[in-house]
């Protein structure tokens, strides 16, 4: 089965999330290109191409984008927000990951735009679990705009 090598923006504040994210993507084998911003406003930066992320080589257009909600400078509502009223990035599928089971996140994440929402399960083998279905669906099996 043919895998596209897709970039993934992980935007994740909590650096231990941001190693267990990582980790469980090198379990699992995936050989995609991960971009990883700590704040909203970096996610922002990012994707607009502002500041340091000017440099397209270094860092391309996500074509997956892996957001928290709760994070300093701008939330994940208000990213999501953002990706979702802009022509140029609405398109790129934005997946909810979070430790919150808030119902109302979970419907606002939706009336945002989100395309997924994942609560990050608590044990490490849990968190591989889901780390290889979202990959397996949103990299393998879903077919994304080019």
């Amino acid at each position: 089965m043919m895998v596209n090598a897709l970039t993934i923006l992980l935007v994740e504040d909590n650096p231990d999330h941001v190693l267990l994210t990582l980790e469980g993507f090198k379990r699992i084998g995936l050989n995609n290109a991960v971009k990883v911003v700590v704040n909203g406003q970096e996610a922002i930066d990012y994707l607009h191409r502002v500041g340091k992320y000017e440099d397209k080589k270094e860092f391309p257009m996500p074509e997956l984008i892996l957001l928290d909600i709760n994070m300093p400078k701008k939330n994940g509502f208000e990213v999501l927000k953002t990706i979702k009223e802009d022509e140029k990035l609405k398109h790129i599928p934005t997946i909810m990951l979070t430790t919150s089971k808030n119902e109302e996140e979970i419907i606002k994440s939706y009336n945002y735009g989100a395309n997924s929402y994942i609560t990050k399960p608590v044990s490490f083998k849990e968190f591989i679990n889901i780390i290889k279905e979202l990959h397996l669906y949103w990299c393998v099996t879903n077919t994304l705009p080019n």
